[in-house]
């Protein structure tokens, strides 16, 4: 099969484009012949060499892929060839066929396109997985999203409203400041221009915000430890700034609030019967119109690392989409 082969862990620009060995699906495994396959910053890590984990190269990048259900393995109930299927896993998604667990992917509605369903299962399933099940986002609520013009935090943002939360979306630049507003933000922050403490002041009164999903670490990080409402959840769910931040433990037993972990491709492993109920009711969402994922580009397989750069450099507004078919 053709695919994007990561054969060392250099970056973007060290993948190749070529001829990978075509997996075959194990027990309780299905096989997806792949029409689009989402980029995301785990990516970037991952053929970085900086993720939590790192597979044996070469290996195929891509956490996501959607397309056709071609083959199954030996124990597979849940799905039959020619389904339409979102799937996940750490790697495998940018190839032309993708192996995952029966668990790990869900059918697609009639009428949700490829590329629109590409992006959904790592970014609004990290979203819903934060939000609704570690959490416990209430109607009313005042929910900080930073990073909230990248995939994971554009996500959060629409599904915060969705929830009825009052959605704050922290942004680097003002150009972002449009997308994050149409997608249900009602007050933004430019932490690159201006204080983040005295504007999630100013917004909140003085109280602090009840979540905030920290996607950036570092700085940001250190700064929203000092910024969270009594009973609030701070959720770190990655380090998009490359610095790993450490919190005075004197502040959450202050407030009263609580650093909440995000690992969702682990939950998806540990719970796989309540990561598919995840999946379908984002899928249903977006089915119904209640969801809606941006999908900033489509772009050819072979533009892979052009996607990437991108996507490190934060110059991404939602997602980008390979289409492999």
């Amino acid at each position: 099969m053709q695919a994007v082969i990561c054969q060392s862990f250099d970056g973007p620009q060290a993948l190749e484009i070529g001829q990978f060995a075509d997996p075959a699906p194990g027990p309780g495994e299905i096989l997806v012949e792949v029409h689009a396959a989402p980029v995301s910053f785990m990516d970037v890590l991952m053929v970085s060499g900086r993720y939590q984990m790192q597979p044996a190269t070469p290996f195929v990048p891509g956490s996501d892929a959607v397309g056709i259900v071609a083959g199954l393995g030996p124990g597979v109930t849940r799905f039959r060839r020619g389904d339409r299927v979102a799937c996940t896993r750490f790697v495998g998604g940018h190839g032309e066929l993708m192996v995952a667990g029966e668990w790990e992917a869900v059918r697609i509605p009639d009428g949700v396109p490829f590329e629109q369903a590409a992006t959904l299962l790592y970014a609004y399933g990290t979203a819903y997985y934060a939000l609704v099940e570690r959490a416990r986002l209430r109607p009313g609520e005042s929910l900080f999203v930073t990073g909230a013009a990248g995939g994971v935090g554009l996500a959060a943002v629409d599904l915060g409203r969705h929830l009825g939360a009052r959605v704050i979306a922290g942004i680097g630049s003002d150009d972002k400041a449009a997308l994050v507003r149409a997608y249900g933000a009602c007050e933004t922050v430019n932490y690159g221009a201006e204080s983040l403490k005295e504007r999630i002041k100013a917004i909140t009164h003085g109280t602090g915000v009840d979540v905030c999903l920290e996607i950036i670490g570092g700085e940001v990080f250190e700064q929203m430890t000092r910024l969270m409402a009594w009973g609030g959840r701070l959720m770190p769910i990655g380090f998009a700034s490359g610095t790993i931040p450490s919190a005075p433990m004197n502040l959450p037993l202050l407030k009263s609030y609580s650093i909440v972990g995000v690992f969702y491709g682990a939950s998806v492993k540990r719970d796989p019967h309540g990561s598919v109920a995840m999946f379908e009711t984002i899928m249903r969402l977006v089915a119904a119109g209640e969801l809606r994922p941006c999908v900033q580009q489509v772009v050819p397989l072979a533009e892979v690392r052009e996607a990437m750069r991108a996507i490190a450099d934060r110059s991404v507004q939602g997602r980008i989409v390979l289409r492999l078919r």
